[in-house]
């Protein structure tokens, strides 16, 4: 198997009604949200990831951001419970996925709320955002599955945005990035970096030295690439409309033996 697999699912056509929490809620254009997916698919694969669609959950507006609906660490897959009921559907198809691959398959019980976009993950530290999603339930059965299999557990509080991964991502050499208005305690990581743009927050690691990143945010790509990092940009602007980044329309799966 590839070493570098990852879940994605198509925009549904209730796209538009997705849930909105700490924004106001904007008009979407379903058919160029279409078209924006399609071309961060191409990104993930001109980069060397290969795909895995997840069956589509039309009756859920969210369900695109695919990334809320499991957590992985090595070869286990923790199927979350989202904290909006309403999207809790959207697990069924993404635990069926993750078991096609060879994923060894747990999930988050009532009562506890878990959500994918509140986990960051450098190396063998977990983060794990505590906020409107994610309840202390959650967090406390995350770390019964991940702590034996040699994961550090680390909750820390997310008040100013949807999900911990709205506000901070991490660069390859696991420093923590976030446009610091939106993070309430960067110094819970041991090493931050702000960065100028809201949207500029928000990485996905393609592989070496490539960042895939939100084509609005020029001055942080240019910061990037002064680090010595190479910026991949595309445009997901609908997607922001409903809170969403680059990170959230994804699962990369990394760690999975061959």
């Amino acid at each position: 198997m590839p070493s570098q697999q990852a879940l994605v699912r198509r925009p549904g056509p209730r796209l538009a009604e997705g849930l909105v929490t700490h924004i106001d809620r904007r008009p979407v254009d379903p058919a160029l949200a279409l078209r924006q997916w399609e071309g961060y698919v191409q990104a993930l694969r001109d980069h060397g990831w290969q795909l895995t669609e997840v069956p589509p959950a039309d009756d859920c507006p969210d369900a695109v951001f695919v990334e809320d609906t499991m957590v992985v660490y090595r070869d286990v897959a923790l199927i979350t419970r989202p904290g909006a009921d309403s999207r809790r559907p959207e697990t069924r198809g993404a635990r069926a996925a993750a078991e096609a691959l060879g994923c060894s398959v747990t999930e988050i019980r009532a009562p506890g709320t878990l959500d994918g976009g509140d986990v960051l993950k450098t190396g063998d530290t977990v983060h794990v955002g505590r906020g409107g999603r994610t309840n202390a339930e959650g967090i406390r059965q995350l770390r019964s599955v991940f702590e034996p299999l040699g994961a550090t557990v680390v909750a820390v509080p997310v008040s100013r945005v949807l999900h911990l991964k709205s506000a901070v991502t991490a660069l390859p050499d696991g420093t923590v990035i976030g446009y610091p208005p939106l993070v309430d305690d960067p110094g819970v990581f041991p090493r931050f970096r702000p960065v100028p743009e809201e949207s500029g927050a928000h990485v996905v690691l393609l592989g070496g030295d490539k960042l895939l990143m939100a084509a609005g945010a020029p001055r942080t790509a240019e910061l990037f690439a002064g680090l010595g990092y190479r910026p991949v940009p595309v445009d997901i602007g609908e997607f922001e409309k409903l809170e969403g980044c680059v990170t959230c329309l994804s699962v990369r799966l990394r760690e999975l033996h061959a």
